[in-house]
């Protein structure tokens, strides 16, 4: 796979998608034992992206606001959309575009919009919406798992295996890509490894979902989902929402840094994914679905 976008219809307007900055330099105070200095540090910047829809049947509507880190929001679009079964495909894409002019204060864009195709089926008065971003959404656990399965690529076919090692290699294969994290030190990664253990594709931001919906973004721009014979790695730990949209992309084996939750680990086990937690060189937990680890 490749990082490149294969129809240039996909980025139009206000062409923003790697130009943005990332990072910016502050003044601090660092305390280190008794030794007190002025330094300069890099941070992470967080800014608001907000999603609008466009299409024929229906005005420009806002979908959604994000905090996120500028840069591939192109892909984090796309991701978002298709995670929330807005689109199937880049069929169902006419042009994703910033679509306001950039903030006066850093020059970045935070408005972008994304242009569905003529035909597609999406009602904006009638969009009820469900996100399942916090431990205390309140939403029924059962029927949370009974949606995902219910979406496409929901039964996942076992086509990938991987070795212990090859497992317990891959928190040094995504760090090894995570360019802003060893500068910053302050954003999540998700990535893309394959049969061979290889990280192939990795996505940062402020926010682990941001960072793993640029990541199947842009594998659904380049025409490539469902992932069925690939894997995902998580920087940190493996939550509901995380595993529900890798699920929705077809994906097999996910392996997170830090530890699943149970309604993380019950809709991998229903839906055929296996699920590593704690993985490090050491070794790791594997907490469904234990036969595609060699």
């Amino acid at each position: 796979m490749t990082a490149k976008m294969n129809d240039d219809k996909h980025i139009s307007g206000f062409v923003a998608a790697e130009g943005q900055p990332r990072q910016e330099s502050l003044d601090i105070t660092r305390l280190s034992g008794e030794h007190c200095s002025e330094v300069s540090d890099a941070v992470s910047i967080e800014e608001p992206l907000e999603i609008r829809v466009d299409g024929a049947s229906f005005d420009e509507f806002p979908l959604a606001i994000t905090m996120r880190t500028p840069g591939h929001d192109h892909e984090l679009v796309a991701g978002f959309l298709f995670g929330e079964g807005i689109v199937g495909s880049t069929d169902d894409i006419l042009g994703i575009e910033h679509c306001r002019p950039p903030s006066a204060d850093r020059g970045i864009h935070n408005n972008i919009r994304v242009t569905l195709r003529d035909d597609l089926e999406f009602a904006p008065p009638n969009l009820e919406r469900h996100f399942y971003t916090t431990s205390s959404c309140g939403v029924c656990g059962k029927t949370s798992i009974e949606a995902v399965l219910g979406t496409r690529h929901a039964s996942i076919p076992a086509s990938i295996k991987i070795s212990s090692a090859q497992l317990q290699a891959l928190p040094s294969g995504l760090r090894s890509k995570q360019d802003e994290f060893s500068s910053t030190g302050g954003v999540h990664a998700a990535g893309v490894f394959d049969s061979s253990g290889e990280v192939i594709r990795a996505r940062e931001d402020v926010g682990r979902h941001n960072a793993l919906d640029k990541l199947i973004g842009s594998i659904l721009l380049d025409g490539q989902l469902p992932l069925h014979s690939h894997g995902l790695v998580l920087s940190g730990r493996a939550s509901f929402e995380l595993v529900q949209k890798a699920v929705i992309a077809g994906i097999g084996i996910i392996a997170a840094i830090g530890s699943p939750s149970s309604l993380a680990i019950e809709l991998a086990r229903d839906s055929g994914v296996t699920l590593a937690g704690f993985v490090s060189d050491r070794g790791f937990n594997i907490y469904t679905h234990p036969e595609k680890i060699i």
